[in-house]
């Protein structure tokens, strides 16, 4: 199912498409973020506002220290394996749930909340995601569900 995808892709795949079952978040979307973050595990990347995106999914530091109370640390975003997704997938559903705005400007809070970083953010999480619901239809038996 997965031979055309590269060996180095099939754990952000199968990651993303487990957590975004676990969330019931849009898989779509949940790989879409994955491709568009395109992090590494152990990766630490510099952002100008002295904050740190981690791992996979680069999750921003600025949201580890809410996280910290429940013994979640930076290692474990960092981290190989489909924790750093579940993470990632975790507060993109809160996104999806919590804030206003349609679904994409709500998806795209994962990388900013500030509009004119959100817009940019926002449009290319609708390209990737139309692209990764093409992939997915094609490969696996798929229904729609609305709320």
């Amino acid at each position: 199912m997965l031979a055309d995808v590269p060996p180095n892709f099939e754990e952000r795949i199968v990651c993303s498409i487990a957590m975004a079952i676990r969330y019931e978040v849009p898989a779509n979307i949940v790989l879409a973020v994955a491709e568009i973050e395109n992090g590494r595990p152990g990766q630490w990347v510099a952002n100008t506002n002295g904050t740190h995106d981690v791992g996979p999914m680069q999750f921003n530091t600025a949201y580890l220290n809410q996280l910290s109370r429940f013994g979640i640390t930076p290692a474990d975003v960092a981290a190989t394996g489909c924790y750093p997704y579940e993470l990632a997938t975790w507060r993109l559903k809160g996104h999806l749930v919590r804030d206003t705005g349609d679904l994409w400007t709500r998806a795209a809070n994962y990388h900013s909340r500030t509009p004119k970083y959100n817009r940019v953010y926002r449009r290319k999480l609708m390209t990737v995601a139309s692209r990764w619901a093409g992939w997915i239809a094609e490969r696996f038996k798929v229904r729609e569900v609305s709320q």
